[in-house]
């Protein structure tokens, strides 16, 4: 049972890593996460080589540690062709975020019920992987049916509160795209 707990988990924190890469209009520091720099020969991620923070709902700040490598941030930030403005300064670099039109919207919102779909398959084949060891081990007489049918149901009950938990971090994105 260990082993399907660590499984759902790990489809959770798969989707929500791929709803944090779904940009939104508002401005979230992981949202760079992604995007490896330059850095001394190095591809390094940007939270390696400065600070990032927000400005205002619509603006990343990026402070760099060695002022050297403003260059290099935006250079990497240009070619991921993420969608957004970028502008340096001499303190750093700030990137923008555009307001999302309508159709924007309903493109984002069809791929985040798209990875959410990706994770409940995710999920099934799991439960399936755990059915089939609970009849593997009854057909091998290493459990009674009684004992089988108690870890299904258990099976079962782990699978709906993991399928409850991805239906919520879809509900909390479509909410953050619709603002």
């Amino acid at each position: 049972m260990d082993d399907l707990t660590k499984k759902l988990q790990a489809t959770g924190d798969w989707l929500r890593g791929e709803y944090s890469g779904i940009r939104t209009g508002q401005a979230a520091p992981g949202f760079l996460d992604n995007i490896k720099v330059d850095s001394y020969g190095v591809k390094v991620p940007i939270n390696q080589v400065g600070s990032v923070g927000i400005e205002d709902a619509r603006t990343l700040r990026i402070a760099p540690w060695d002022t050297d490598s403003i260059a290099a941030i935006e250079r990497a930030i240009i070619d991921a062709d993420l969608g957004v403005g970028v502008m340096t300064d001499s303190s750093g670099i700030r990137v923008t975020f555009p307001e999302l039109t309508g159709e924007r919207r309903e493109r984002l919102l069809k791929l985040a019920k798209q990875k959410l779909e990706e994770a409940r398959v995710r999920v099934r084949s799991t439960r399936d992987e755990m059915m089939k060891s609970i009849d593997a081990r009854v057909k091998n007489k290493e459990v009674g049916d009684d004992d089988a049918r108690r870890e299904r149901d258990n099976v079962q009950k782990q699978i709906d509160e993991a399928n409850r938990k991805l239906e919520s971090l879809y509900d909390e994105k479509e909410k953050e795209i619709n603002q």
